[in-house]
Parts: C-alpha cells; structure tokens; sequence
C-alpha cells in the first residue's frame, strides 16, 4: 500500500468502529439542514410525469403491462432477483435474507459483516439486490400507469419497515458503499415519480431527506477508492452527484455534488480505454458504466454543470464500442456479468445490453445507433422527457456498414460482414483491471454471431460465490472457445475476484483487407507449467464465407489439447453442422484423418447471473508431442445445414509450416501458414509470404491473398513479386479481368494473370 492508501484505510477503519459505538451508546446520527434552498432538477420535472406515462402507454403498451404485473408480484413479497424468479419473502420481508441458499446475514456492525463468506451471509449479491429497491421504483411507476393506490400503499410500508429492520450502521446492507448508493438513487426515482401525485405522505419529504443525508454520509465516509476503484466508486460518485444536486438542503448538498462530479469525471478518464471499452474487459460492465456515465450526464446538463468536451467524447466512444460490438444483432457477454443495472433491474440478460443506443441515438442525434437498437427504450423516456419519442422517431435509421475493426487497446478485435451481418470477435487483450476480478481466463477465445443469432457462444459467469465450483468452472479457461492444454486454466484463480499469474497476451499480426481479414496472437499463460507452453492462434475471415482457425501449442514435451467450441442452447448436430433448425447453423469442420477425438458434450451456459441452463459443447482433444497444430473451418450459414465440403491437412514435411486444401463441388482454396519468412512450395503455390490463400471457382473467378512476404507463383507461373515485404496483397480475377489491391501501394507489380488457371473438382489436387 501507499501511504495515501493505508491512511484513507485506517481512517475508514476507525470511521466504522466510532458509527458502532454510536450506534450501541445510541448517540445518533444527527443531520445538518440548512434554509431550504432551491432544489435541484430531475431528469423530469413532476409535473410532467403524467405526459411521460401517456407517451409510455402509447408507445409501448406491453412493457407497460409487465411493469404493473411485476408491481402485483412485489405486493405479494415475490421478488425477480438477477436471474432467479418468484422468490417469496413471506409476509413480513426479511432484508437479511438470501432468499435463494436459505442463509440470513448476521446482525452486526456493517464492518464485522464478512460478505464474501458464503458460509455466514449466502450469496450478498442477492440480499443485496432486494435491498437496492429497485422494486420500490416498479411501485412507483406502476401506480402513475395504473392509478391503483394500494402499490403506494405497499411502497410506503416496505419503505418503514426496511428503516425499522436497517438502522444505521448495522447489517450486511451497509456493508458496501455501492449498495448504499443503488439504494439511494432508488430513493431520489420514488420521490420524483411521486411529488406531484397527492400520494406522498407528509412524512415522507423530511425522512427522505434525512435517510438520503445518512446513505451520503456513509457513501461519502467509505468510497471506495482503494478497496473496489472501479464501477463500485463510479457508482458512489453518481450517487452523491444525485443526492447533492437535488437535496441541496442538506448542508453537506455542495461537497457531495462537487466531489461526486470529480468522481465521474475522473473514472471516465481512468476506467476508459482511448478505444472507448472499459477497463474491466467485460460487455457488461461496459453497459454497466456507461450507464452511470449516461445518467449523470444528462442529470448534469439539467443543472447546469459544466460536461467537459472530453468526457462527452468518452460517452460517445462508448457508445461506439458497443455499438461495434453487437453489429451482427447478439451482444457476446465475455467477462462477468454482475447482474445489476441502473433504472431497471429486469434488463439483466445479453438482449438488453444495447438499451444504452437508444438514450445515446437521442443523445447525440446518432441515426446509425438507432438503427442498431431498433426501437425506443422506457429508459430513454424517462431520462429525456416526452420529446425524446418524437426526437427518436425523426432521426430515421441509417444502419451503418458491419465493419472489421479493432479496439486495440482493448484488445477485441472484429472480423465482420455487412452484407450477411455476420461477425466474429476475439479476445486479445489484458484480462482485465488490476487483478482482474472480472475478466475470465479466456486469451484468444472467439464468439460468432450471424444475422441476430449467436452461433459460437461465451457461457456466462453464473455466480460469484457458493459451495459448488462454478464460479471457477464458468470463468475458467474449458468455458471458453480457445485452446486448453493439460486440463488447466490460462491463469490461476485466488478468490472470487483475482488470478494469480495473470497471462500476457499479444497480438503479431491484424491485416484487414477488402475480401479478408487475418488475425494473429499469442499467450504465455500455460508457461507456469513444468514443460512451458506458448499457445498461438492466427484467425483468417474469407468475408461472407468462412473462418479458418489455426492453433499451436510450442513448447517441449507432450501434452494433452483441448480445442472447445461453445454452442447456444437448443443447437442440434447433423454431421458437421450444427443447428436449431431452420433458423441457423454453424459447420465445424476438421482435416480429415486429424487424429484427435471429437466428440458432442453437455455443457452449461448461464443467461442470466444465477441461472444455468444446458448448451452443448463441440471439442477436439489429443496427447501429443509439441509443436503440434490444429486447424478448424468454421462457416456460418443462416438457413439450414447445407452440404460443405472437405478440408485435408497436406503433408509438407517441415515443422514449421502449415498447409491445408478445402474443397467443395463449387470451389477449392489452398492456406499455407509459415512461421518464419523463408521461401516455401506448397502444393501449386510457392512463395515467401507468412500467410497465404489461392481460391478457384467453378465459374471462372480466381482469388490470391498474401500477406507479409515479396513474392507468389501459382503452378510454376510467376504472379506477382516486389522488392519489399508487403503486408497485404489481394488479387481477384473475374469476368473484367483482375484487379489488385495492396498496401504496398505500388511496391508489387503484377506479373501474370489469374484467369488461365484451371478449376478442378473437389479433392483432386490435394495430394
């Protein structure tokens, strides 16, 4: 630790045990009120709460509906908890309970309270998640679209009793500054829901004011700035922004809205890459944070505060990151899913993650991230007024061409295309912030998505902690599509929320041309082992066809690979496709004679944090002496399985090169992958390049593709050749001739043709 560091712990420290004699000698918590200022404005005025709903109603009548069905189940103390349903809390709420592992937390100082113990409290997580009351806000909202009194009712009784069982600073509730901060925000959405409704209390405006006084306090007392300095202290600097903009009767009002402010400026600077993801190499703590980014932006604007130009930039980059992400219409959900989000807790599975486009289309006047959302969100409304529906609609939706891209430093890189909305993404980057509680062991894994679908999937986190292994198994290595060697993880877990030994991952190579992409990296995570292992992954999109997918294992000594490939429920195989039907299908398709062992397994796949449901799991394993390679085709098809054809691995005796023919009654392509830059002959191909593909079509097209080398010949014809290396170079012959395209602009010259090579039927030329 710093000297900072241990000064603000032990000052936090000390913090807690006097709140506990406070408490136990019951001198109180007194709160400082000053002349009743001018409040500060919400994201709605309550006069225009009325307006809101009638739009809401006509808009989207169904998730209307829902939201009052879901306030029925809360008077009946049945709670949807993260992924878990209909959990009864009987008739008197227990707001120690984790309803779903039957353990109650134990009432103690908030600081004696061991909340990662599974043993003494359960899963906080979802203690925790009652006590944001989140549910309270449903009440809320379900009684300005219904007008039925008895939700009221139900809010402001829930709302006593928690006080009753929850005093300040006792049990498990305010155990974590975050919590208290959800719970807060939840607070300031009931009250400006209800101000304007003749429903609130003549009690409630100064309990209110005051129990927001005390959370601040606590918040404000114990941030998070060592302990958790990621989403935990973003969140707390959102909350004490709220509470000190529109309480501005509290005399601590100016401290909290002034430091909260610096808080939210300052992480959107630290906790954001300059490619716009967030540090905590997770899709949902990405949503999760520009959330809270979104929300105290347009809170600030209200109010006057002046929004740094680059902070607005960070949003929008965000914005961007995920909006490239989700291009092919399903969020690959790597890293852990925590299960929270702001406004509405039900948005807890991979659809809802693109909710934030909306705000952000409306936002920034953005119609590309219209069309990526599809339609308006509630949440949008209610943080930008009645107008945001027409201001929504008059954007038009112009969907932006799915191109390859990469968020370097993030790491993630996106093989995509736009005609089929068919994209790939990789893992390449850090595991994570700091130790990495949040990122997974999953260097080098790849999700597929196709025209909406998820065709190769992550599986999820399922829970944080528990008596049984998943937390391990969902965030482990086997549960991801990479390469895993000797049975192990890339990384070592130490606790729920650290890896020992964290991997180094780096990429050697990303070219990305007009008709293909070419991806290569490498991890050293498996170099702790007695024979150290470097695992090697180069990824090649021939666009709109296929993925051709290249592991080797470097080292000494034999081992055991597993190469698995994750599959979204309900997916079926019929030879080497995989399918749901009629709806989509992926064919994984090996060398043949490749003399691993495939085989079909059961596996499991969390939608939703708590929840874990069956998805079959496709791998190829084997023992064997290193280096040792493997090769997988990988080709997307939306409509039903349809025939592929073979892929052979092609004997060219030198430990260092791989080459491979696929062929099909329509085309024959041939990939020859070197790992040093010395001339090679291959088949009908000779070259110096590192990575090379040479396609024939039976309608006469012809294709080359090199990269990283000066010279190819293609059935002893010279065709093209240079004086320097070029990193990229495409030649596509059709019925206008040959066209080229290179980044040596200039530095290849074309020697021959493509167009007097001749097609042959499938198989014929691999030997």
């Amino acid at each position: 630790m710093s000297a900072e560091e241990l000064q603000e712990r032990l000052c936090q420290a000390i913090s807690a045990r006097v709140d506990a004699v406070r408490y136990y000698g019951r001198l109180g918590f007194p709160v400082h009120l000053r002349p009743t200022q001018a409040s500060g404005r919400f994201f709605f005025d309550p006069e225009h709460v009325a307006e809101i709903c009638r739009s809401l109603r006509d808009r989207m009548p169904p998730q209307i509906e829902a939201v009052v069905a879901r306030a029925e189940k809360i008077c009946q103390h049945r709670f949807d908890l993260l992924g878990y349903s209909g959990l009864n809390y009987g008739a008197q709420i227990d707001w120690h309970l984790d309803a779903v592992n039957g353990r109650r937390a134990p009432f103690r100082s908030f600081h004696r309270v061991r909340y990662l113990d599974f043993d003494q409290v359960g899963d906080a997580k979802v203690t925790w998640e009652l006590n944001r009351h989140q549910h309270l806000v449903t009440l809320a909202k379900a009684y300005r679209f219904s007008g039925n009194t008895k939700l009221t009712t139900e809010l402001f009784d829930q709302w006593k009793h928690w006080h009753a069982q929850n005093p300040y600073p006792m049990g498990i509730n305010w155990a974590s500054s975050l919590e208290v901060a959800f719970r807060s925000l939840s607070w300031v959405w009931v009250y400006f829901l209800l101000a304007d409704s003749g429903e609130l209390p003549a009690w409630f405006r100064d309990e209110w004011v005051k129990a927001l006084a005390l959370s601040s306090r606590h918040i404000d007392s114990y941030l998070s700035t060592y302990f958790s300095p990621n989403t935990h202290l973003l969140g707390e600097g959102v909350a004490l922004f709220f509470v000190g903009t529109l309480c501005p009767e509290i005399e601590e009002a100016d401290s909290w809205k002034e430091r909260g402010w610096q808080i939210i400026v300052q992480e959107s600077r630290r906790q954001v890459r300059p490619d716009g993801f967030h540090f905590e190499q997770s899709l949902y703590y990405h949503v999760y944070a520009l959330d809270f980014f979104l929300h105290a932006r347009i809170l600030a604007a209200r109010n006057g505060v002046v929004i740094p130009a680059d902070f607005d930039q960070t949003v929008e980059n965000m914005l961007n990151a995920l909006a490239l992400l989700v291009g092919a219409g399903a969020p690959p959900g790597f890293g852990d899913d925590d299960g929270g989000r702001l406004f509405d807790p039900q948005r807890n599975c991979s659809a809802y993650l693109i909710d934030p486009l909306a705000t952000g289309a409306v936002l920034f006047q953005r119609a590309d991230l219209k069309a990526l959302v599809g339609d308006l969100r509630e949440e949008t409304v209610w943080l930008l007024g009645a107008e945001a529906v027409e201001n929504f609609d008059k954007l038009g939706s112009v969907l932006a061409p799915l191109t390859s891209e990469a968020l370097r430093e993030s790491g993630l890189y996106v093989m995509a295309d736009s005609h089929s909305r068919t994209q790939l993404l990789i893992d390449a980057g850090p595991q994570g912030a700091a130790s990495a509680g949040h990122g997974h062991a999953d260097a080098l894994s790849v999700c597929v998505a196709h025209s909406g679908r998820p065709l190769l999937i992550d599986p999820g986190t399922c829970i944080y902690v528990g008596n049984g292994p998943e937390r391990n198994a969902f965030r482990g290595t086997a549960a991801h599509n990479t390469l895993l060697v000797d049975c192990c993880d890339q990384v070592i877990p130490s606790g729920p929320f650290a890896w020992a030994n964290l991997a180094k991952t780096a990429v050697d190579c990303w070219v990305s041309g007009e008709t293909f992409d070419l991806f290569a990296g490498h991890h050293d995570g498996y170099c702790r082992l007695a024979d150290p292992v470097i695992h090697r992954r180069a990824v090649f999109w021939r666009k709109g066809k296929f993925w051709l997918v290249r592991d080797r294992a470097e080292g000494a000594g034999t081992h055991t690979l597993e190469i698995r490939w994750h599959l979204p429920p309900g997916y079926r195989q019929e030879g080497n496709w995989f399918t749901s039907g009629a709806d989509s299908s992926i064919a994984v398709l090996a060398p043949e004679e490749h003399g691993w062992n495939a085989r079909l397994e059961d596996g499991v796949w969390s939608p939703a944090y708590g929840r874990k449901e069956p998805a079959p799991v496709f791998s190829f394993r084997t023992t064997a002496a290193l280096p040792h390679a493997f090769t997988t085709l990988l080709v997307p098809q939306l409509k039903g399985a349809q025939e592929i054809g073979i892929l052979k691995r092609l004997e060219v005796g030198d430990a260092d090169i791989d080459a491979y023919h696929y062929a099909s009654a329509t085309e024959e392509y041939y990939f020859i992958i070197s790992d040093e830059n010395e001339p090679w002959a291959v088949g009908p191909c000779a070259s110096d390049a590192q990575f090379l593909c040479f396609g024939m079509h039976q309608d006469g097209h012809r294709e080359l593709i090199f990269c990283n080398g000066r010279s190819v010949e293609i059935m002893g014809k010279p065709i093209v050749s240079g004086a320097d290396v070029v990193q990229r170079c495409e030649l596509l012959h059709g019925d206008t001739g040959t066209q080229m395209f290179s980044s040596a602009h200039g530095g290849i010259v074309l020697r021959e043709s493509l167009g007097g090579l001749s097609f042959e039927k499938a198989g014929t030329t691999a030997d």
